[in-house]
C-alpha cells in the first residue's frame, strides 16, 4: 500500500523493450535507503517491483497490461517520475490509501490560478466519474490530491506550492497524460452496491441489514 505522499522525484535512465515487456531504469537517492530486491516502488502511481539494484540506477519491469493501461510506456531517458516506497507498518498515513493500481489515464486540459494557488483541470474516462466527488481523494501520477470540482468527464484539483515543488506536476502542460487511481473506499462501495445477491442488487437497505 502507498499513501500518495511523494518521497522523491527520480529520473528515467532507460526504457528497454524486451519482447512484450519493458525494463525501466530509474536514478534515485532517497528511496534507495534500505531498499531490497523485491520491494515495491510506486512510479508515477504504478506499483512496480524492484528487480535489480545498481550504483547508477534501480531497475523495475513493466508488464504488458501495465504498459497498456498507464503512461509508463511513453517515458524517455531524462523524464522525471514521482517515487514512493510502500507504507511501512506503523508509518504515517499523510495522504490516503493507494494500491498503485491505475484505473485510467487522464489528460491535463487547463491550468489556472492566482498567486501561489494552481488549479489543474483533468479530463478523465467517463467510467471513472462515479468514483470521484468534490472534497474526495484522487491520485494523479501517484500524488494524493483533494478534488475541488467533479463533472461527468473531468475534475479539478487545487495545488499548493509545496506539492508543485516536490512532484512532477509543475513540469506538466495542457495535453499531458497522467495516471489516475480512484479512492479505494469509493471503488469497493460501488462494487457492493452493484453486486448481485440472490439475483438482486445490493440496496442501501440490504447493506444496513448486513451491518454496513
Amino acid at each position: 500500500m502507498f499513501t500518495g505522499i511523494i518521497e522523491e522525484v527520480g529520473t528515467v535512465t532507460a526504457l528497454r523493450r524486451e519482447g512484450n515487456v519493458a525494463r525501466l531504469g530509474l536514478r534515485a537517492t532517497a528511496v534507495r535507503d534500505g531498499m531490497r530486491l523485491g520491494d515495491s516502488l510506486a512510479t508515477n502511481g504504478v506499483c512496480l517491483t524492484v528487480e535489480r539494484l545498481e550504483s547508477a540506477a534501480l531497475w523495475v519491469t513493466v508488464m504488458p497490461e501495465t504498459l497498456h493501461v498507464t503512461t509508463l510506456g511513453t517515458l524517455h531517458p531524462g523524464d522525471t517520475v514521482n517515487l514512493e516506497r510502500a507504507l511501512p507498518v506503523g508509518g504515517r498515513l499523510g495522504g490516503h490509501m493507494l494500491a498503485g493500481h491505475v484505473d485510467g489515464i487522464g489528460t491535463l486540459t487547463r491550468i489556472a490560478g492566482v498567486g501561489e494557488e494552481r488549479v489543474y483541470t483533468i479530463a478523465m474516462p467517463r467510467a471513472l466519474a462515479r468514483f470521484i466527488a468534490p472534497k474526495g481523494s484522487i491520485a494523479v501520477d501517484g500524488i494524493s490530491l483533494t478534488v475541488v470540482d467533479a463533472g461527468a468527464d473531468s475534475f479539478s484539483v487545487s495545488l499548493i506550492r509545496h506539492t508543485l515543488g516536490a512532484t512532477t506536476l509543475a513540469t506538466l502542460t495542457p495535453g499531458a497524460k497522467v495516471n489516475l487511481e480512484v479512492d479505494l473506499i469509493a471503488r469497493y462501495l460501488d462494487r457492493l452496491l452493484t453486486a448481485r445477491e440472490d439475483g438482486e442488487g445490493l440496496t442501501v437497505e440490504r447493506l444496513r441489514e448486513l451491518g454496513y
